[in-house]
């Protein structure tokens, strides 16, 4: 087990769908720069496509699961989950929800046909990790305490 990381005034404070408006901009603003993506049109819309499927399916996936176990799903108040939830789509990932805000961005990537925006995929997992997931875990910890333990030692943060 990890040391738990200190509070830090970033923690749960964005809206993750926010955070990922707000890095999907600076993708954007980066696509003026560098080097353009090489694929053809075709590929790159196709694989976009996949990548939005498959972001709204994780999305849809985790929010029912949440919806089905009654409990929240504001993201700024983890230490209100009244159940922990590890079926469905939750025993491959503890994060549906990111993995599918992260499958978007890629998508936002493909289309905007250069290669900077994707510098933003590993700035959008770093910060929603850290400022995300890990207070989360931590307000899980202090409501399951070993049963979300042994829940993440089983299964993985994103896939």
């Amino acid at each position: 087990m990890t040391m738990p990381l200190r509070h830090h005034p970033l923690d749960n404070r964005i809206p993750p769908p926010l955070v990922g408006l707000l890095v999907g901009a600076g993708m954007a603003a980066a696509a003026g720069f560098g080097p353009t993506l090489p694929l053809s049109d075709g590929l790159r819309h196709g694989l976009s496509g996949l990548c939005v499927a498959a972001g709204i399916g994780f999305d849809l996936a985790g929010l029912l699961a949440f919806r089905k176990a009654r409990t929240t799903v504001n993201p700024l108040r983890p230490s209100k989950a009244s159940a922990m939830v590890t079926g469905g789509v939750y025993r491959f990932t503890r994060n549906p929800m990111y993995v599918g805000l992260l499958l978007l961005l890629m998508a936002w990537a493909l289309h905007l046909s250069a290669l900077w925006p994707f510098a933003g995929l590993p700035l959008f997992a770093l910060y929603i990790g850290r400022f995300q997931i890990a207070p989360e875990e931590r307000a899980l910890r202090i409501l399951f305490g070993t049963r979300y333990d042994d829940y993440a030692t089983r299964v993985r943060r994103w896939l």
